[in-house]
């Protein structure tokens, strides 16, 4: 009963946000406190797709294609987001370790300031080009005609995602996760009341179609931009924006982008490896494509959660190095794998007992629900080997090591995921089967060689 009381008090505490020193103490409290906000934080940006994908199946197949084809340039975007996340990250937490507060505020505006010219060019160049994106992915006529609105007012709300993950980044570096948590969570709440309404009208409210899905994820995540900003701005946070800390610093500028280019990289890579699958995927068919679709946006709602322990594990590798403690960096690694294996080894059973009913919830098409279903249940038969992977990549990101994630994610899935997948699915004739599969072995062998690459410590020397 004791037992359960302390438990009840941290998990409380990690909620609040109340604890801020990560460099001393339990390592196991550490991660405890850090990673509750962390998983609320990533499972309420899950429940955006989840959401979108459960109203927009009401329209028909097409429109989840189109949603299929858009997040996949949306993956983009995303790893845009990650990769500059990451730099901001591994920077606001290693001068938190250091105990220099004012450097790592100054580093979360360059940070932000980036975010914003990035987000400006990606905007622009989606807005013009949805229509000829969505064809090169191979998305029909059909599926083009009706989706482009949607394409086009994701593309123009990018900056949106981009500050939410960079501004959440900041907050995640100095600690506070609990601030990143709430933004989503005030963000997701009102992307849930928004969807139907826009989609399919109420009263005075016009149905928008699948558009009304793209503006309400927008408005969504623009409000939770706007919180975030009350607290950077307020003085109730550890990184407080005043006046002296926005001024361009082209040497932390360079920095943040020297950091980004990697963790951009490593993420790209893995995006252009998805776009391809998801292009091969549409040669046996759109119900293929939303099949899998579908899968992909369950097997997200359990991914996010884990990055966010990853991601805690990316904090207290910075802020232990930063204030000089390796080893306690290297445990807290360690045990944030450990934890993370046992979470998706127990959903990766769930998944495959329960994968029909699941994917039911959002199709009954049968060959929509043939391909989600295999897909649940081959992918996740690689989740104890994502656990491991996921943690580590994020702890060498953390530690300002973005180049060994990207070299990796190179191997992986360009020379291995990519023309395997194609043999599998097309010369073996054995279709989305050799697509699922591929998925599955090049994920878990990318966690193989991250563990044998960390075990050789040299992410203890980078310097940030």
């Amino acid at each position: 009963m004791r037992s359960f009381k302390n438990i009840l008090n941290l998990f409380v505490s990690a909620v609040k946000g109340s604890e801020k020193e990560f460099t001393s103490g339990s390592i196991n409290k550490a991660i405890f406190l850090l990673s509750v906000p962390m998983i609320f934080e990533m499972s309420l940006e899950a429940v955006f797709a989840i959401v979108d994908t459960y109203w927009v199946a009401r329209i028909g197949v097409n429109a989840v294609a189109t949603v299929g084809f858009t997040e996949s340039m949306m993956m983009v975007i995303y790893s845009v987001a990650m990769g500059m996340s990451m730099a901001a990250t591994a920077l606001v937490a290693r001068r938190v370790g250091e105990k220099d507060v004012d450097r790592a505020s100054k580093a979360g505006f360059q940070a932000i300031f980036l975010g914003l010219v990035v987000s400006v060019v990606i905007g622009i160049i989606g807005f013009f080009y949805s229509e000829e994106l969505l064809g090169y992915l191979g998305a029909s006529d059909a599926v083009i005609n009706e989706g482009v609105g949607f394409t086009r007012i994701m593309f123009l709300g990018n900056g949106a995602i981009l500050l939410l993950f960079l501004i959440n980044a900041v907050f995640r570096g100095a600690g506070d996760a609990s601030i990143a948590m709430r933004s989503l969570f005030i963000s997701n709440g009102l992307n849930i009341i928004l969807d139907p309404l826009l989609i399919f009208g109420f009263g005075p409210i016009p149905a928008y179609g699948i558009e009304g899905a793209a503006i309400a994820t927008t408005i969504g995540r623009s409000i939770g931009v706007c919180y975030q900003l009350f607290y950077l701005f307020n003085g109730r946070s550890i990184i407080t924006l005043g006046l002296r800390h926005m001024v361009l610093r082209i040497k932390t500028l360079l920095e943040l982008v020297n950091i980004s280019l990697s963790g951009i990289g490593q993420f790209l890579i893995e995006t252009a490896s998805w776009i391809f699958l998801i292009t091969l995927m549409s040669r046996f068919g759109m119900d293929a494509v939303a099949g899998y679709q579908i899968a992909f946006r369950v097997i997200v709602f359990t991914i996010l959660p884990s990055w966010g322990m990853s991601n805690a594990a990316a904090t207290l590798v910075g802020q232990n190095l930063g204030a000089h403690q390796p080893e306690r960096a290297e445990q807290s690694v360690w045990k944030s794998a450990v934890y993370n294996m046992i979470f998706l080894g127990i959903v990766s059973i769930i998944f495959f007992i329960a994968a029909e009913p699941i994917i039911a919830v959002f199709s009954t098409e049968p060959k929509v629900l043939e391909v989600g279903v295999s897909a649940l249940r081959i992918i996740c038969l690689g989740y104890v080997f994502f656990a491991y992977g996921m943690v580590i990549s994020q702890a060498f990101n953390g530690a300002g090591d973005t180049r060994t994630p990207l070299y990796i994610n190179i191997v992986v899935f360009w020379f291995i995921q990519i023309p395997l997948a194609y043999w599998l699915a097309v010369t073996l004739n054995w279709q989305s089967t050799g697509v699922l599969m591929t998925i599955a072995i090049a994920h878990s062998l990318q966690a193989v060689i991250s563990i044998l690459l960390f075990r050789r410590g040299k992410w203890k020397l980078v310097e940030v």
